[in-house]
């Protein structure tokens, strides 16, 4: 994560420390949020989402050990376990500063801290954070990890559009986390105490497209026994979110315009609309491109549902964020199945770093989930992690093809470690290389 797209909570008793790092920090950084007592960790951090803490080691103590310090640390570290802290104290000792650092400390600075040494740390400290999308209050259930340059910019689009009634269009292969996204926007609203309704419209014919989302009356058909609301109204004053909006026919996207040109829906089996007031997000799989070809989908319908696109890249367009999604993968299933924690053997890393995931976090998520059930002792080794041979197949077509050598180079590279399954011997022989040589291209495609 860059400095300037930073949240940051400073908890310090002193008025002057926090002024003056109010002051240094607000034309650095998106966010600084300043606390004078500590006790109000549990409020600011429910409320609100920092992706560093600095917090003092020492509150109106007459003794000044730093334990408070490590106390309140533990307590930022229970409230999100991925914030990154940086502990202050005026007064330091090497015993002090390993200690916090052993309880998960960032970095450890004394004051009179220098400032570039200081901004130096909060630029670290940022980075560590693997930025997760969620929304600004107690309650949230949203997590999306992640902390590349691509996904940085997804994070960026759903802060500026989620507070607005902008209609938004999720675009994205399939398993890169559609939904998520669309639930951090609901969750990150004015909206966000109203409900978030899903439908898959993708799935439903063209008598069900319309009984599902506009309701229908008892009597209506056959085995409308009762009047049933359909999912506009059930999304009354908060979001509907419409999955897989490229699938549906003509018939059902000029019902789906008129919706929403009138804002009103009609039942099946009544003559009296009912004014709707939802929040619309819809997703596909398909590109703009495509949609844009008025023989399947109505260009006046994709201006109507796409005030705002968000792309959300595929996993192997993520840099490292495959290695920070399988260690939350193997932490949240290591807690689920009693096992664990799980370290990763270099073999193990080499082989997720080698595999292109053409089923996206999906797949590397099923395959964490395996990982940790096969394994034996507290290790996962590359003969634990088991891609699914379904999306091998179809995983090809979706690496794009390119004319530039290194690029190339780095995905004939990848290649034969996938099929190698992660041994770098064999590879380096195949490849025509030394295991050293190959080594150093390893390093150099930072794979």
């Amino acid at each position: 994560m860059s400095l300037k797209n930073a949240h940051i909570l400073v908890i310090d008793d002193d008025e002057d420390v926090l002024i003056a790092l109010r002051l240094l920090l607000k034309s650095k950084v998106a966010r600084v949020v300043t606390a004078r007592n500590p006790n109000q960790i549990d409020h600011l951090m429910s409320g609100q989402s920092f992706d560093v803490v600095i917090l003092d080691m020492n509150f109106n103590g007459l003794v000044h050990t730093g334990n408070e310090g490590l106390y309140w640390l533990g307590k930022v570290r229970e409230k999100d376990p991925g914030a990154s802290v940086i502990l202050i104290t005026a007064y330091g000792d090497i015993d002090l500063a390993i200690r916090s650092l052993k309880k998960g400390a960032s970095d450890f600075l004394v004051k009179p801290w220098q400032n570039e040494k200081l901004l130096e740390a909060v630029r670290e400290a940022a980075g560590k954070k693997g930025r997760k999308a969620k929304p600004p209050r107690a309650g949230g259930n949203t997590q999306i990890v992640g902390q590349s340059a691509p996904m940085e910019d997804v994070f960026t689009k759903v802060g500026k559009v989620a507070p607005t009634d902008a209609n938004i269009l999720i675009l994205g292969e399939n398993g890169t986390g559609k939904d998520l996204v669309a639930r951090a926007i609901h969750e990150n609203s004015m909206r966000r105490k109203g409900p978030f309704v899903k439908v898959d419209v993708g799935a439903l014919t063209d008598s069900l497209f319309e009984s599902e989302l506009f309701g229908y009356r008892k009597g209506a058909f056959t085995d409308a026994r009762e009047d049933r609301p359909g999912r506009f109204e059930a999304a009354q004053g908060g979001t509907l979110f419409l999955d897989e909006i490229g699938n549906i026919s003509l018939r059902q996207q000029a019902r789906l315009l008129t919706v929403l040109q009138n804002r009103q829906v009609t039942p099946l089996g009544s003559n009296e609309p009912i004014p709707v007031d939802i929040r619309l997000v819809c997703a596909t799989n398909k590109g703009l491109e495509e949609l844009a070809d008025e023989a399947t989908f109505r260009r006046d319908l994709i201006y109507r549902i796409n005030t705002v696109d968000i792309l959300i890249p595929p996993l192997r367009e993520r840099g490292g964020d495959r290695r920070l999604l399988a260690r939350h993968f193997a932490d949240a299933y290591a807690e689920k199945y009693g096992k664990g924690p799980f370290r990763f053997e270099p073999e193990f890393l080499r082989k997720l770093d080698a595999h292109t995931f053409p089923g996206n976090v999906r797949e590397l998520q099923y395959a964490l989930e395996r990982a940790v059930i096969m394994a034996e002792g507290d290790e996962l080794r590359a003969e634990d992690l088991v891609f699914s041979a379904m999306e091998k197949e179809g995983g090809a077509r979706d690496v794009p093809k390119t004319t530039n050598l290194e690029a190339l180079e780095k995905q004939t590279i990848l290649s034969v470690i996938e099929k190698n399954n992660g041994n770098i011997s064999k590879s380096a022989r195949e490849l025509g290389l030394t295991r050293t040589a190959l080594y150093r291209r390893l390093e150099k495609y930072d794979l």
